[in-house]
């Protein structure tokens, strides 16, 4: 709508400023390494090629040293079927990494409220058919207007029915909608059943990593959930897109071990990524030291105003 010369713009009040800052920002998933790249293939080959090498080689020496028919049979045939495994698996997983990329690459087009309700209505067919990337998308999509509603959207995803690393992301997903919540009893029964240890790639490791560490520290186990995130390098360029999910794990983390002075300056280097980031410690069920430092930092950067103090004489 256009205005009339002179006339001023209304400022959003106090409390509208503090509840957008309040609303959860939708960032874009970086750019998906394509899965039959060159690094992709290499990797992949190495590694299935010194399983399958391994067990030739003892089925190779078996059958060398038994003379019945059916002794060298299953000697050769088991190696046979776990080469018949890996390959499907490895087909699996080409068509998993490109249905991820191909919904990535959706999410990445995504500037307007009509690109993101573009973007849901066609993310809706696919999560329909139970596509667990298509889901996970769906659901950030679905968080910045009804985080009930995105928990919803990622429930349709039966962690008893996908594999195990698929069943982990969906925790940590449920598990961050549910911290961001303040319902951390409920975050904390669903991180406890991720495991790191099963999950290669550096990048899902510290977003899971960032997940629990938040979920231990706000629910009496701080100081594990510190020693688990500080096995991940902040500096790491790799991080860098993770850098402000870890940095506020890290914030909660400080504030329930009493480390004040490095909370204060993990809010700091939160607000000179997004100020935005601190609306989420001015929630209700915020340890009360972060509640009072980023009030702090908000009303010093002039985002909230701050409270007039009347003297009575």
């Amino acid at each position: 709508m256009l205005r009339r010369a002179g006339e001023k713009a209304r400022q959003p009040s106090g409390k509208e400023r503090l509840a957008a800052l309040k609303q959860p920002a939708l960032n874009k998933p970086q750019k998906m390494p394509d899965p039959l790249g060159r690094e992709q293939i290499k990797s992949m080959a190495i590694r299935m090629g010194l399983i399958l090498a391994g067990v030739w080689l003892v089925g190779g020496l078996i059958s060398g040293v038994i003379t019945s028919t059916t002794g060298i049979a299953i000697a050769l045939g088991i190696p046979g079927l776990i080469t018949l495994a890996l390959a499907g698996l490895v087909i699996w997983m080409v068509r998993q990494a490109r249905r991820a990329k191909g919904v990535a690459s959706l999410l990445q087009n995504i500037d307007t409220d009509d690109d993101r309700r573009a973007a849901l209505e066609k993310l809706s067919d696919k999560a329909s058919k139970k596509d667990a990337p298509a889901i996970f998308a769906k659901a950030q999509l679905e968080l910045q207007e009804d985080p009930q509603r995105a928990l919803a959207t990622l429930e349709q995803i039966d962690l008893n029915k996908v594999m195990a690393p698929v069943a982990d992301e969906a925790r940590a997903q449920r598990a961050m909608f549910h911290l961001m919540q303040g319902q951390v009893s409920l975050a904390r029964q669903l991180v406890d059943n991720i495991e790191l240890k099963r999950h290669q790639d550096s990048k899902t490791r510290a977003m899971m990593a960032a997940v629990i560490g938040e979920a231990w520290a706000r629910s009496g186990q701080a100081k594990k959930g510190l020693d688990t995130l500080e096995l991940f390098d902040l500096q790491d360029p790799d991080y860098e897109a993770l850098r402000p999910q870890l940095l506020r794990a890290f914030a909660y983390a400080y504030a329930y071990t009493a480390r004040t002075k490095e909370m204060k300056k993990t809010l700091r280097q939160l607000m000179d990524i997004d100020i935005r980031l601190l609306g989420g410690f001015m929630m209700k069920r915020t340890h009360p030291l972060l509640q009072k430092e980023s009030k702090k930092l908000l009303e010093q950067s002039g985002q909230i105003p701050r409270k007039m103090q009347i003297q009575r004489h």
